[in-house]
């Protein structure tokens, strides 16, 4: 119990002095809607994408794990600017579960189109960010590309993700730099949901904290 309390306490030490204001994440995706309600007040481009959708996901018009991981290693065959091991199931897992805002365990079109704009955005700022054009993002150039993406972070946060998700050198390849934003993303995203007033602080009981960090 007291490792606990010091493990949980050295976490909330870690994220004190961030004001929440100033991560931008993104506004969330819709929520799900009948299918022909869908269509008919769709623009061009989104019955285009739409139909994209419809050819990855299959029949039952929604992206399992496994699907998300074929679809994301597929494309990235396709750019050889990007140094990654591809994606593995375990990060395609927890990025279906971030997003998965109806808990159905896979991503509906509006979830996977929320991902996949966000998706484009970053590897924008991944190949901005690669300055020496080595296929990854090293360890200087991690701060100016998450603040790029719209996430300002501190010294100490920046350390933990460092450890987190870069190599031993402190790089950061393609899948790892993606399944971090999603994540963070899909975290600032709950806690301004759950932060109601905007005071950048919530209160959650045990139920609430599990629910919000297990699946996930």
């Amino acid at each position: 119990m007291f490792f606990a309390r010091n493990l949980v306490k050295g976490i909330i030490d870690v994220v004190s002095n961030i004001d929440p204001a100033q991560f931008q994440s993104s506004d969330p995706p819709p929520p799900r809607r009948p299918l022909n309600f869908a269509e008919s007040h769709e623009n061009d481009e989104e019955k285009q994408f739409r139909r994209v959708f419809q050819q990855l996901a299959g029949e039952d018009m929604e992206v399992s794990p496994v699907e998300l991981m074929n679809i994301l290693n597929k494309v990235l065959g396709k750019h050889g600017g990007l140094k990654t091991d591809g994606f593995s199931i375990e990060s395609c897992r927890s990025m279906v579960a971030v997003m998965d805002s109806d808990r159905t365990g896979k991503l509906g079109f509006h979830e996977f189109k929320y991902m996949w704009n966000n998706i484009k955005k970053w590897q924008a700022v991944y190949l901005k960010y690669d300055a020496d054009s080595s296929g990854t993002i090293s360890a200087d150039e991690l701060p100016k590309a998450f603040n790029a993406a719209g996430f300002p972070l501190n010294d100490q946060l920046y350390k933990l993700i460092i450890r987190r998700y870069s190599d031993e050198h402190g790089s950061m390849d393609f899948d790892n730099f993606i399944g971090c934003l999603v994540r963070l993303d899909a975290m600032c995203r709950a806690f301004k949901t759950l932060d109601k007033e905007n005071k950048g602080t919530i209160d959650l009981d045990i139920k609430e904290w599990l629910q919000l960090t297990m699946y996930s």
